[in-house]
């Protein structure tokens, strides 16, 4: 669903991400991490077609700056960006007509009251807190019931019932086939829910992780230590056994 092929994006001499190759198939959850300065941002900005580069990126078969590819993805961005003087409301209105979406009152009442914005419909943009505005972004993404999902730290500035709510939707959005990329540094809170795992360093995927190639009492956490800073991080000894996830 999500095809990243020797994708390449520099800034001046200075290389973001170096020919990056990612694969997230329908009904399959991918997280991607790495510490602060990796490249993780840049790679999703230039998967929702934000960012020029250098390879392949399609969406559903579709090349990612295509029409038809954005029609089939929702993006929550790290700092969700809402029109000041639209309210919570008009933004569901706004993207239902961008999609040329029918019927999509419920689906848009639904997303309200599982978020707890149903009373905070009529309250502008910038009238809203950071953790607001990060539910009212959620909600615009999934409004257009997108096939493919993209969501770079969605769980920052959320209060715990929206962590909660987030995570309930994240796997049913799993188990109903859409394709999710979610990049995190809050590694606990994917830990029950992760299909494959994408660990970058420096700009490059350094690990690709299958669940199910986790070696018995081996957690998503320990392969992240492990790669990031080649050291238990309790004990400081060297960590072995980790060449294969």
């Amino acid at each position: 669903m999500i095809e990243v092929r020797n994708m390449t994006k520099k800034y001046g001499k200075l290389t973001a991400n170096d020919n990056i190759n990612l694969s997230v198939g329908r009904g399959e959850l991918a997280v991607l991490l790495g510490p602060n300065g990796a490249g993780k941002s840049t790679l999703i900005k230039s998967i929702c077609g934000l960012l020029r580069f250098q390879g392949t990126i399609t969406i559903g078969g579709h090349e990612n700056h295509t029409i038809e590819a954005k029609r089939l993805l929702g993006y929550v961005p790290e700092f969700p960006v809402l029109y000041p003087m639209l309210t919570v409301a008009e933004h569901l209105e706004f993207i239902a007509k961008a999609y040329r979406l029918k019927n999509w009152q419920e689906k848009g009442e639904d997303l309200l009251r599982r978020f707890d914005l149903v009373d905070k419909k009529k309250k502008l943009g910038k009238e809203l807190s950071k953790g607001m505005q990060q539910k009212v972004s959620v909600c615009c993404a999934l409004l257009p019931e997108p096939q493919a999902v993209i969501m770079d730290e969605p769980l920052v500035g959320l209060d715990p019932h929206g962590i909660r709510e987030l995570k309930t939707m994240i796997a049913q959005l799993r188990d109903s086939g859409c394709a999710l990329l979610i990049s995190t540094h809050m590694i606990e809170s994917m830990e029950e829910d992760w299909d494959v795992t994408y660990i970058m360093v420096k700009g490059r995927i350094a690990r690709v992780c299958r669940r199910q190639e986790l070696a018995t009492g081996q957690s998503l956490e320990d392969v992240y230590f492990a790669i990031t800073e080649g050291k238990d991080r309790g004990a400081g000894n060297e960590l072995s056994g980790f060449s294969a996830c």
